[in-house]
């Protein structure tokens, strides 16, 4: 469902330091029938940022149904709480799918006011076949190599070229992965999370997820209810939507938000001087889409790329202002140097898509049905493309291998529940990545659930980044297991800058939107 899965802006900073110390193993009982599991043994793995982050690694059943058989390995991280008492595990997940969770760990214990984070051992862990769990999973085909087709098919070359594309992808994960494929998805990664409780010897988990973490968190919620102790949802799916029906509300958001962003480029038209009308502006940025797909900036952002490098916008404004000096210099002066640069920042992905794209594919693919007729996907995505042309298209080729996927899709679960505590849900009332009716979906199919809600605000991700008043709620509801509903305001919206300059560090791994999966 969620965009970006294969981008994980400069969460590389971090995983790599977290991928040289050795971590050792241990393995976990597939039933919790009273037998005890192998408890985890952490080893140093702390990072300047992080000083006091451990590592370990999990074996667990590739099949849950046959827990004898072959294992994969789940690789951990924790920050230990401090407290003489303490609340247990709170685990974390940033999203995707296909998004690494061991440096989540390490942001949250810190971003966390003191006194809370020192009442919990902070998890972050990467979902079987992600990251630093093993196998990973990377399909190896130049799924994004610049410069690629038009994602807007004007023509049945570009159509058919991007469907050999997304079927080539399709294949090229079967031959690879064929063993793998089948036990990749949410439910089993739900069930891992079951075992990781075990192996940390808890009655009850915490667990606090983001985007296509909130699905995940509610499917381990739906199957171990009364496992569980505290639950934190920000920017929520719409689990009656799983996935393609989401994809199609999604394009609607996206749409909404770069729409936004240009009535803001429009409202600083003294320093970018592309028009003080917002429909202006937006003229003006598909007219450069449509020079892209003539002449393709440095050879490498035609209009499919474009279309990266400005999405990631729709996930965070505080990107604003370098997309908006880009647009600038290219209209301005014809200079494709700066948009060539934000390309390579905000939206360049492996060519060769990589592991977080691969599980991102394997985990939307399995999780549930896709229409198999391709003339289904093209009559709904020319429709929505109708009301927003922004990424329509865009999203329907990231998602489009499920259409060829190898593997039977599952049916997604009804995360209906009236069994849990009370859980805390966040949202912002404009966010792309996850509209809004996904969150008033979710609070009614969790019984007890309180909705917490940023009045205005666009960003995906919304605690944790700076919003005092979302920030108290969640360390609150940590402290108490109580909630309520509440509305916080939206924080400023960003200042325009005025002189292109370089993205600084401080917008990728330095921040939680850095460590978010993107696409979910």
């Amino acid at each position: 469902m969620k965009k970006r899965a294969a981008v994980l802006l400069s969460i590389a900073t971090v995983a790599t330091a977290l991928a040289g110390p050795p971590v050792a193993t241990a393995t976990a009982a597939a039933p919790d029938d009273g037998r005890t599991a192998a408890a985890l043994r952490w080893t140093k793995c702390a990072t300047p940022r992080y000083p006091t982050l451990q590592c370990a690694s999990l074996k667990v059943p590739l099949d849950h149904d046959a827990p004898a058989g072959r294992t994969v390995t789940l690789a951990l991280t924790r920050v230990p709480h401090t407290a003489a008492t303490s609340q247990g595990p709170l685990l974390v997940n940033p999203g995707g799918p296909g998004g690494s969770g061991r440096s989540l760990a390490g942001y949250v214990a810190a971003a966390l006011p003191k006194a809370v984070a020192a009442q919990y051992d902070v998890i972050g862990f990467d979902p079987r076949g992600v990251g630093k769990s093993e196998p990973a999973l990377d399909c190896g085909t130049p799924h994004f190599a610049p410069v690629r087709p038009d994602s807007v098919p004007r023509t049945l070359a570009d159509e058919q070229a991007n469907l050999d594309r997304v079927r080539t992808f399709a294949q090229a994960c079967a031959a690879r992965h064929a063993d793998l494929l089948p036990h990749v998805g949410t439910v089993s990664a739900a069930r891992d999370i079951d075992l990781v409780r075990q192996a940390l010897g808890a009655p009850k988990i915490s667990y606090f997820g983001y985007s296509y973490g909130t699905y995940l968190g509610a499917v381990y919620a739906k199957l171990h209810p009364g496992r569980v102790h505290r639950l934190v949802l920000d920017s929520v799916v719409d689990p009656g939507g799983v996935w393609y029906q989401d994809n199609l509300a999604q394009d609607l958001a996206f749409d909404a938000r770069h729409k936004a962003f240009l009535a803001w480029v429009a409202r600083n038209d003294a320093t970018y001087g592309l028009g003080d009308d917002p429909a202006h502006v937006e003229s003006r940025w598909y007219a450069m889409r449509d020079a892209l797909r003539q002449t393709p900036a440095g050879g490498k952002v035609g209009p499919a790329e474009l279309e990266d490098t400005y999405m990631p916008g729709g996930y965070y404004n505080g990107y604003w202002p370098h997309l908006a000096e880009a647009f600038a210099a290219y209209e301005a002066k014809g200079d494709p140097k700066p948009l060539v640069a934000a390309y390579e920042r905000f939206g360049a992905v492996e060519p060769s898509a990589g592991n977080s794209y691969s599980a991102y594919t394997a985990v939307q693919c399995r999780d549930s049905s896709w229409p198999k007729d391709w003339n289904t996907w093209r009559t709904d995505m020319w429709a929505t493309h109708a009301k927003a042309p922004f990424m329509t298209w865009n999203n329907a080729w990231y998602n489009a291998p499920c259409a060829f996927w190898p593997t039977e899709a599952l049916r997604a679960p009804d995360v209906t529940n009236t069994a849990l505590p009370p859980a805390l849900l966040l949202q912002a009332t404009e966010d792309a990545a996850t509209p809004y009716e996904g969150a008033l979906s979710m609070r009614a199919k969790l019984a007890g659930s309180a909705l917490v809600v940023e009045q205005g605000g666009g960003n995906h991700g919304i605690s944790l980044s700076g919003n005092k008043c979302l920030d108290e709620k969640v360390a609150a509801y940590l402290t108490s297991g109580k909630a309520a509903d509440a509305t916080c305001a939206a924080q400023a919206e960003p200042k325009p800058t005025t002189a292109t300059r370089a993205v600084p560090a401080s917008a990728g791994g330095a921040t939680l939107h850095g460590l978010l999966g993107y696409r979910g």
